[in-house]
């Protein structure tokens, strides 16, 4: 078979598959509960148990208070993304935080957050 028709063979694989998912509804963002997101942490990071857990209004981010520290969980398509609050840079960009992790396997996350919960997640991330 010619390389060409290989190439778009495979391509159209591809693209046939993220379009089925996409239909299926798979590549949604997930929504957190405050159940979601304490069974989400505790799959992460089982040995870290939770003392609190504060959802962004649009439930796309967490923040976690828990025995070792600060962390954050985000929803990243329909599963989630946590890391711990350490060694990272905090960005106040007006309507949302961007958070950039000094690890290469989560880079960064931007949380979007309504006037009122903005204050306390920053003043929360900063202390």
């Amino acid at each position: 078979m010619p390389p060409l028709l290989l190439i778009a063979l495979g391509g159209l694989g591809i693209a046939g598959f993220a379009l089925l998912l996409r239909l299926a509804g798979r590549s949604r963002r997930c929504v957190l509960t405050d159940e979601m997101a304490e069974s989400a942490w505790l799959r992460h990071f089982p040995d870290d148990p939770l003392r609190e857990v504060t959802l962004a209004h649009d439930g796309h981010a967490a923040l976690i208070l828990s025995d070792l520290g600060t962390g954050l969980l985000w929803s990243h398509g329909a599963g989630t993304v946590a890391r711990r609050l350490v060694d990272y840079d905090l960005f106040d960009q007006g309507d949302h935080l961007r958070v950039v992790f000094h690890d290469f396997t989560a880079p960064a996350a931007t949380i979007k957050l309504d006037p009122f919960e903005h204050r306390h997640w920053l003043d929360r991330m900063q202390a």
